[in-house]
C-alpha cells in the first residue's frame, strides 16, 4: 500500500470522558508549515533595535530564534499570526507594519525577487510576483486585476479572518511591494490609488507620505492600483535566460511546497487523533506507509521536526481543555499523552512559559 495524504487511523477509545460537543475541523492551510519566516525575522530585527525580548513571542510554538533567521524554515499561518500578535503587543509602535515593509529589499523576496528583476517589463514582473506570492513570505492571498482603462490592481485578501493583525499584514504587504517596485523602476514610482478596508489609523498621514498617492480607508477591498505607463516600462535588469531559470525554480519550489505541506498536514492529522496514545515518529511513519528515515527527511525538507510538531499540538489541545474547564489537570495531561501529572506540568510550563493552573485562570506569561 502506498502513502496517501488523506489516510486516517482509527481512533482508540478515550481514556477519560470527553465533551459531547464536536470540535470544528481545522483548516489545513492554517496549520500547514508553508510560510517563510521573512516577516518574523524583520520583526525580530526591529525588536533587537528597541531592546525588546523576542523569546517570549516564541513560547509554545516549537520554533527558536535561530530558526526565524533560517531561510529554509517554514512556519504555519497559526504560528506566524500568534508570533505577530505577541510582537505587536511588545512593540507598541502603531506603524510597525509600515516599518517592517519599508526596510525590505528585492533580496527579501528570494527567488521571486530575482524572477521579477529579470522580467521584461514592470507589468510582467508584477504578474510574476502575484503568481508566486505563495512561495514568498506573503500571509495574504493576492491576485492581479486589469481594468478596462488599462490600470492594474493587486488585490489582497485575508487568508483567515484575523482582525487583530489585518492592519499589520496590509501595511507589510503593500509597503514591501512598494519598495520592491521602486527598486525595479526607480524612486519616482508611485501607485495611482491605495484602498484599505479598515478605518484610518492614527498614523494615516504616514501612508500618504510613503506611497505618495491617494489613500482611501474603509474601502470594500484591500488593493493598490498602478497606471498603464508603469506596466509598459522595460526593466533595465531584464535577462531572458536568467528569467527562465528563475521562473523554473519558482515553479519547482511551488510544487515542492505543496508536497511538503501535504506530508506535514498528514502527520498533524494523525497526531491529533492519537494524542492520548503518545505516538512515536516510527508509528506515525508506519501509518503513512513510509519509512522512519523517509518521514524524517520529508519533515526536514519542510523545515519541521516531529518532536516540535507533536509538542505544539499537545500544547494547543491542553490549552483548549484548560479553557473548557471540564477536566482536571491530571486528566488533561492524560488526554495529551502523559501518565504522570507532574511530568505534564513540567512539559506544559516548558511549552508555554506558565503552569497549567495559571493558564486556566488567564494568567498568561
Amino acid at each position: 500500500m502506498r502513502y496517501h495524504p488523506g489516510m486516517k487511523t482509527p481512533r482508540k477509545p478515550a481514556k477519560v470522558p470527553r465533551r459531547t460537543s464536536r470540535k470544528p475541523a481545522i483548516d489545513a492551510l492554517y496549520t500547514a508549515a508553508v510560510i517563510p519566516t521573512g516577516i518574523l525575522a524583520v520583526l525580530a530585527e526591529l525588536a533587537d533595535q528597541e531592546h525588546v525580548a523576542v523569546q517570549p513571542w516564541l513560547a509554545g510554538q516549537g520554533i527558536t530564534r535561530a530558526q526565524i533567521d533560517d531561510a529554509a524554515v517554514r512556519v504555519s499561518y497559526r504560528q506566524a499570526s500568534l508570533i505577530i500578535k505577541r510582537a505587536l503587543r511588545a512593540i507598541p509602535d502603531g506603524d510597525i507594519g509600515l516599518k517592517v515593509g519599508s526596510i525590505q529589499t528585492i533580496g527579501s523576496f528570494g527567488i521571486v525577487g530575482l524572477a521579477m528583476m529579470t522580467a521584461r517589463t514592470f507589468g510582467e514582473a508584477m504578474a510574476i510576483g502575484v503568481e508566486n506570492a505563495a512561495i514568498s513570505h506573503a500571509m495574504m492571498d493576492v491576485e492581479l486585476e486589469l481594468s478596462a482603462d488599462g490600470n492594474a490592481a493587486m488585490v489582497a485578501r485575508p487568508r483567515f479572518a484575523d482582525p487583530e493583525i489585518l492592519v499589520f499584514l496590509c501595511e507589510e504587504l503593500f509597503a514591501s511591494t512598494l519598495i520592491l517596485a521602486r527598486a525595479l523602476v526607480g524612486a519616482a514610482f508611485k501607485p495611482l490609488l491605495l484602498e484599505l478596508t479598515y478605518p484610518a489609523p492614527a498614523h494615516a498621514a504616514e501612508y500618504r507620505a510613503l506611497f505618495g498617492c491617494r489613500v482611501r480607508f474603509g474601502a470594500s477591498r484591500n488593493r493598490v492600483m498602478v497606471e498603464p505607463r508603469w506596466l509598459e516600462l522595460k526593466l533595465p535588469t531584464h535577462h531572458p535566460i536568467s528569467a527562465q531559470q528563475a521562473l523554473a525554480i519558482c515553479r519547482d519550489q511551488a510544487a515542492q511546497m505543496k508536497r511538503q505541506s501535504e506530508i506535514v498536514a498528514s502527520v498533524e492529522r494523525i497526531l491529533r487523533l492519537r494524542l492520548a496514545d503518545h505516538p512515536t515518529l516510527a508509528e506515525v511513519a508506519q501509518t503513512l506507509n513510509l519509512g522512519e528515515r523517509s518521514l524524517r527527511r520529508h519533515l526536514a525538507a519542510a523545515g519541521r521536526v516531529f518532536r516540535d510538531i507533536h509538542n505544539r499540538l499537545r500544547a494547543e489541545r491542553a490549552l483548549e481543555l484548560l479553557s473548557a474547564g471540564a477536566l482536571s489537570v491530571a486528566q488533561i495531561g492524560n488526554e495529551v499523552g502523559f501518565a504522570d501529572a507532574r511530568e505534564f506540568r513540567r512539559a506544559f510550563k516548558r511549552w508555554t512559559g506558565a503552569a497549567p493552573t495559571a493558564m486556566r485562570h488567564g494568567q498568561t506569561p
